[in-house]
């Protein structure tokens, strides 16, 4: 039996395979407001085969936003934006839905990355950021503004009015981003947080607020629906976040009951250093699995579906999670079960297009044409 077909639960979310469809910006929103761009990608993954689809970074304020394009959720346009897509979905798929709800922090207020993703200009219709201290992201930005005590509270309790929002609209899981140099990472980064109060200096201080928005969001989700946590294992810069204390802000995160830690890396300086290969973030999935005991998930240029199938069978990860390989082949888990002799659910208007050897590939009979 193939590991990565195998089933796992997430609290009483059971999943029938280990895949997920990674949370993916599409930079498409219009005033935060999801539209037919949204409703045609996410229906379309919807189909993938994967047990679960993560919605891509869902901001909880407009200054939280990465870009002006950025989808969001923090009001009742937004809310009802989403409604139809979801709806559809249910009716045309089983596959599970997550929701990575974020906030950009310094990195906001940026163009599009297909229009150079640099900072835009308060003059050009930019927005003042706000982080956790007054250091830009790189030299020659427009610094963000210290978030105090006031804003600390407003932007705590815009994560937990997010989700109580996803709640409604019958999200199965959250996903709390806290990696790739947004907001909370910013505070867990000693390279973007600089501050001398207790939300500053030391490991315990750095963790203290993004812990606090967790138990927020932990507090207003149902106790039967799981949420995880994505995670930067390391800054790949000298001095930064590293694994070590990945693996202590994950034993934290343990303590107050996270359902997942989904571990990638990078994003919070444009110093980083990466050595880019196959997999080559899976090592730090493996050390917080082995180190905490946490359910992982595995992500970073996994292509291949026994590449997937190793990772999950040798205990590496307990997960993977696909981006751009399923923006390539939005089916990769179909031909992943056939190589591996796996099922995957597909709708009937799709069971006549198995191949012939794979008649058990959605675990229907192939249908003849009249």
């Amino acid at each position: 039996m193939s590991a990565l077909f195998s089933p796992i639960r997430l609290r009483e979310l059971a999943l029938p395979n280990r895949i997920m469809v990674a949370p993916m910006c599409q930079y498409s929103a219009e005033d935060g407001e999801a539209n037919d761009w949204h409703f045609t990608h996410i229906n379309s993954l919807a189909l993938s085969g994967a047990a679960m689809f993560c919605i891509e970074a869902t901001h909880v304020e407009p200054i939280g936003r990465i870009t002006p394009g950025c989808l969001g959720l923090w009001d009742d346009a937004t809310e009802a934006a989403l409604k139809p897509i979801l709806a559809s979905v249910r009716r045309r798929s089983k596959i599970a839905v997550a929701m990575q709800i974020a906030h950009a922090g310094r990195k906001g207020s940026s163009h599009r990355p297909w229009h150079g993703g640099q900072q835009i200009p308060l003059a050009e219709g930019g927005w003042q950021t706000e982080g956790p201290s007054d250091v830009p992201h790189k030299e020659g930005e427009l610094p963000p503004r210290a978030l105090d005590a006031q804003g600390l509270k407003r932007v705590r309790e815009a994560f937990v009015d997010t989700a109580r929002r996803a709640m409604r609209l019958g999200i199965d899981a959250i996903e709390v981003h806290s990696a790739h140099g947004y907001l909370l990472h910013q505070f867990l980064s000693p390279i973007a947080n600089k501050r001398t109060d207790q939300y500053g200096g030391s490991l315990q201080n750095r963790m203290r607020y993004p812990l606090e928005v967790f138990d927020a969001i932990r507090e207003v989700v149902p106790g039967n629906k799981p949420v995880g946590v994505k995670v930067s294992a390391t800054d790949w810069v000298e001095g930064g976040w590293d694994l070590e204390q990945t693996i202590e802000y994950a034993q934290e995160l343990k303590k107050r009951g996270v359902d997942w830690i989904d571990v990638s890396s990078a994003g919070v300086s444009p110093l980083q250093k990466i050595s880019l290969s196959p997999g080559y973030q899976v090592p730090f999935a493996e050390a917080v699995r082995k180190a905490t005991g946490l359910t992982t998930i595995a992500v970073g240029l996994i292509t291949e579906a026994k590449q997937a199938e190793e990772i999950v069978a040798s205990g590496k990860a307990d997960m993977v999670a696909l981006a751009r390989a399923m923006l390539y082949d939005p089916r990769w888990a179909w031909h992943a079960a056939a190589e591996l002799g796996g099922q995957v659910f597909a709708p009937p208007q799709y069971w006549r297009s198995q191949p012939s050897t794979q008649k058990e590939l959605f675990g229907k009979t192939t249908f003849g044409a009249r």
